[in-house]
């Protein structure tokens, strides 16, 4: 590894040495030496139908020889057009406004700056506190740091630089043979919310979440229900809601957005991550009419005066309208179906607290060490996994087969 080079997420001093990866095919890395490793992470959540899909490799070098990039203010083009066309045809119809930006930090950083200059811009003052689940991560930049909350085990260095966010506990859901305690802990948890909403409500901009599935907290479930219930509380006191659909969209839970569990509707969903493919970064928030037209003035101050330079790349946008193309293929969506099944039906014997949602399954062992310990050994079998302290996932690529989830399960227990 070249040496000048400082990883993300990454305790350089005691870390060992990266794997110099040469080139991806399907499920598998493949390394400088030859060695074959099966993507199980997804690289990082982004690689929905394999690395070096033929199809995207295609339409981005097309793209590429015909329009690289342009300012997307006096501008527009085909792919961008195209894509939002696409996208506007499985997000609900309320949700009608696009917005693009680069990655998922910046589609959350979107929504909350939108959200609270909504409020200014209808003439509502002091909408200054956000709401948030206790556990979430929304991102890297300062607001989706401070909307994470000051017990951030990611981000707690900068804690002193948050602005004010408030957090909801969250009922952890491990399986209907809990569910009378569940139900509970959820009217306990409703109760709480509702008794701080009475004193300080009105002075909530908005509540954010991760739909059904906190990731970096360690794959963690809560039930539809309560997420339900939760939107439908805030909504009494005027509160707007994002729901954060960068890590769980385009089927990785098992439907099309995690929203789709349950009849609550956001005011802003944020998409990222699986939206290329893994291909290129490219990141939407989409919006409704109402937010919209907050910003609609002679009034120059009441523009949403956000951007970035690559916003709406149009390789980008046309690695995305492939991969949705590829993604709602009969084929693609019967392999979904395969991955969840498959989850279901093998166990992890020796594991704790085991849940699965979707294309993702989780399981928890007694320390960070052990989950180490079995990472390591996995990644000598071929198998690249990357634990969430003592939480191992597996957060597959959909072309995997299901022999390479029948060994990663074989693996994993035998270390187990």
């Amino acid at each position: 590894m070249n040496k000048m080079i400082w990883r993300p997420f990454t305790q350089e001093k005691t870390a060992s040495r990266p794997i110099k990866i040469k080139k991806g095919c399907g499920a598998y890395l493949i390394s400088e030496d030859g060695s074959k490793y099966t993507d199980m992470t997804s690289s990082w959540f982004v690689n929905m139908h394999g690395h070096a899909h033929p199809e995207i490799a295609e339409v981005v070098g097309e793209q590429a020889k015909t329009l690289e990039h342009v300012i997307f203010t006096k501008f527009s083009h085909d792919p961008a057009e195209k894509l939002v066309n696409d996208l506007s045809k499985i997000m609900p119809r309320q949700l009608n406004r696009y917005f693009f930006s680069d990655n998922g930090s910046t589609a959350v950083e979107v929504a909350l700056k939108a959200a609270y200059q909504f409020f200014k811009n209808t003439g509502v003052e002091n909408r200054n506190i956000f709401l948030s689940l206790d556990g979430g991560y929304y991102g890297d930049t300062f607001g989706a740091m401070s909307v994470a909350g000051v017990n951030s085990k990611y981000h707690s260095v900068f804690s002193d630089l948050f602005f004010k966010t408030l957090m909801v506990d969250v009922s952890e859901y491990h399986g209907e043979s809990e569910i009378n305690l569940l139900e509970e802990r959820e009217d306990e948890i409703i109760r709480a919310l509702d008794k701080k909403l009475k004193e300080v409500g009105e002075k909530i901009c908005a509540l954010i979440v991760e739909p059904l599935l906190q990731g970096s907290f360690g794959m963690r479930l809560y039930r539809a229900e309560f997420l339900e219930r939760l939107v439908n509380k805030v909504r009494e006191y005027d509160i707007l809601v994002i729901f954060d659909e960068i890590m769980t969209g385009f089927y990785r839970t098992g439907k099309m957005f995690a929203m789709n569990y349950c009849n609550a509707v956001p005011d802003f969903v944020c998409l990222s991550k699986g939206l290329t493919g893994g291909f290129l970064p490219l990141a939407l928030t989409v919006t409704s009419e109402k937010i919209y037209d907050a910003f609609l003035s002679d009034d120059k101050r009441k523009t949403f005066l956000h951007g970035h330079s690559y916003t709406a790349n149009p390789i980008s946008c046309a690695a995305a309208c492939k991969s949705l193309e590829i993604l709602l293929r009969e084929d693609t969506l019967k392999r979904i179906k395969e991955i969840s099944d498959f989850h279901r039906n093998h166990n992890f014997p020796n594991a704790t607290k085991r849940r699965s949602l979707g294309t993702v399954t989780a399981f928890d062992v007694d320390s960070d060490e052990k989950a180490n310990f079995i990472v390591d050994k996995a990644l000598e079998n071929g198998i690249f996994l990357r634990p969430l302290a003592n939480t191992i996932y597996i957060f597959p690529p959909y072309c995997v087969s299901d022999e390479d989830l029948e060994k990663t399960y074989t693996t994993i227990n035998k270390y187990l």
